[in-house]
């Protein structure tokens, strides 16, 4: 089956390059209404005339998501720019510097958690109830491979997103019996703006995978796509691998 969105709000978060934008654009292309955030007010507008050019409505809303303030002041402009509903909520925005235990500071640490875990968790206080209140609705987080197992210089990253995937299951448990489906993406090693600078070692960690090479943000999208619409009516509370088949070895 052909997924269909139309007349739905999708809000996706960190949505101005990598995985965020390939999804805003493949929602689009399904015939959502996407209401993209970023910090970069350019790349922003340029996500949403590349939606436009290919037929599909988008908004673009600038936004330093940092705090529980800044998370409901989005979802309640994306509200109003959706016609009064948002349907569909990706939690994709997130921040993944890499480093030693020893060497991170309190500032990290906090900086971390709230981009990754404070701000998901207000956009989803925000916007679910509305969602349980209509009878339908879906959440897709955005979550790691490196969440469900250890990675050295990689446990700050790793344990937000692990919380993530736990909220994942925890608000399909709360929302679910309310028609609101809360589900998770967890990409492996993907190419993108973001992770450009890993440089070589971004190589090395997708040659852990059985597909061998890192991912592109088109590739992750899709699964996005799939959670958001009525083909995934059954599937509430799962954490889909979409890591090149890291999971399986």
């Amino acid at each position: 089956m052909t997924t269909d969105l139309t007349g739905r709000t999708a809000l996706v978060t960190g949505a101005t390059s990598g995985i965020g934008r390939a999804v805003a654009l493949d929602l689009a292309a399904h015939g959502a209404h996407v209401v993209l955030t970023g910090r970069d007010r350019v790349r922003g507008e340029q996500a949403v005339d590349a939606v436009r050019a290919a037929g599909g409505k988008a908004d673009f809303v600038a936004v330093d998501l940092v705090d529980a303030a800044s998370a409901r002041d989005l979802a309640r402009q994306a509200v109003e720019l959706g016609g009064g509903h948002v349907d569909v909520l990706v939690n994709n925005a997130g921040v993944f510097p890499f480093g030693p235990t020893a060497g991170t500071t309190e500032a990290d640490f906090d900086a971390v958690y709230a981009v990754n875990v404070k701000v998901p968790w207000f956009l989803v206080a925000e916007l679910a109830p509305a969602m349980a209140a209509r009878g339908s609705g879906s959440i897709i987080n955005v979550t790691t491979m490196v969440s469900a197992f250890g990675q050295a210089g990689m446990s700050l990253y790793g344990s937000s997103k692990a919380a993530v995937a736990l909220l994942t299951k925890a608000w399909a448990a709360e929302f679910g019996p309310s028609g609101v489906r809360v589900n998770a993406v967890s990409p492996g090693p993907t190419r993108t703006e973001g992770t450009a600078g890993m440089g070589e070692a971004l190589d090395q960690l997708a040659a852990t995978t059985p597909h061998g090479r890192p991912g592109l943000p088109e590739e992750i999208a899709p699964a996005v796509t799939y959670l958001a619409g009525d083909d995934a009516a059954f599937v509430h509370g799962a954490v889909i691998p979409v890591d090149g088949g890291r999971t399986a070895v």
